[in-house]
């Protein structure tokens, strides 16, 4: 009896351990070894996996490729729900969500982008948090104080679009070409927001996707990968992608397959596919946390760090400059 008391108990435990690797993470090395467990950490040049006894820490160089499980992802997956990190004086939120398939992360984020209208034209936004605040390009809000903000709400049969029009611009900054917009009369509307993540832990050649309204076209999602995380252009850095970037992007956010944000997508050239451009999360994150610097002032809308070119000469003849007297003579 107590022999086969025992046997059921392994039989159980084997389950339970059949079930675990199942659903863990996998990392397989280069002479072919695979290991399993859960990744807790992911760096540049290092892998933590947690084996279950032990956390091993495993160089890159040394893996030949790695997978994240997917299966154990709730299905419902809600980017919300695995914020770890909310600060008010902050106003955005950071999160540990593992990364996902494409098509989980778009549902989980696609109702925190907007569609932010002037006057003068469109483009994308997103939110940062649930009381109302977002991000978009200074291009796209650009001497203009008439913003209207159309929201995306999921229902049934599709998405349900309500227009915003008590939108305040909170800061500018034109020199990375950002606003933080807040809409004003949301009354006790729920917000879906998306957390930032961090710029030195995507690498090249992850996978990421845009949702934004290019030529109008509301809700467009486009993939591809970072070719580079360090373009340079008029003295700052931008994320490169693949991704089709096209008037109506701007503003709207490059995401990696965790839903978090590590861009705001704000130039593409629109003859030639596969060159999109987007301004750094850790910009954005800069920009929020030093909004006082950058507090927009409705009596003067050009508010914000803008440098001006000194005055053209108004003599164009070339000038005659004075000789100096040699000193070696009396």
């Amino acid at each position: 009896m107590m022999f086969r008391n025992i046997t059921r108990l392994t039989a159980f435990l084997l389950v339970l351990l059949n079930l675990r690797i199942g659903l863990a993470d996998t990392v397989v090395l280069n002479e072919g070894q695979t290991l399993t467990g859960d990744i807790i950490i992911e760096k540049n040049s290092l892998l933590y996996l947690d084996i279950g006894i032990d956390i091993i820490k495993i160089p890159k160089d040394k893996i030949l490729e790695y997978e994240y499980d997917v299966s154990s992802e709730p299905q419902d997956s809600d980017v919300n729900q695995a914020v770890i990190a909310v600060s008010k004086d902050n106003l955005y939120a950071t999160s540990s969500q593992k990364k996902t398939t494409i098509e989980r992360a778009v549902e989980a984020v696609s109702e925190a982008v907007v569609k932010v209208q002037t006057p003068a034209g469109s483009g994308s936004g997103f939110f940062i948090n649930e009381d109302g605040y977002l991000i978009t390009n200074y291009h796209v809000i650009e001497r203009e104080t008439k913003i209207e903000v159309t929201v995306f709400r999921k229902t049934d049969d599709g998405f349900d679009k309500t227009k915003y029009k008590k939108v305040r611009i909170d800061a500018i900054n034109p020199f990375v070409d950002l606003a933080l917009l807040k809409i004003e009369d949301l009354g006790d509307k729920v917000i879906k927001f998306v957390p930032l993540g961090d710029i030195d832990k995507i690498q090249v050649g992850e996978k990421v996707f845009a949702v934004g309204n290019p030529l109008g076209l509301e809700r467009t999602v486009t993939d591809g990968v970072i070719s580079t995380k360090n373009r340079a252009f008029e003295g700052l850095v931008y994320v490169q992608t693949n991704a089709d970037i096209n008037p109506g992007n701007s503003g709207g956010p490059l995401f990696n397959l965790a839903g978090q944000v590590v861009g705001v997508t704000n130039m593409g050239y629109v003859f030639y596919g596969g060159l999109g451009f987007a301004i750094p999360v850790n910009y954005v994150k800069h920009f929020i946390d030093n909004r006082d610097a950058f507090t927009y002032d409705k009596d003067n809308p050009n508010t914000g760090f803008r440098y001006l070119q000194p005055q053209p000469r108004r003599i164009k003849t070339e000038p005659k400059f004075l000789k100096q007297p040699d000193e070696r003579k009396n």
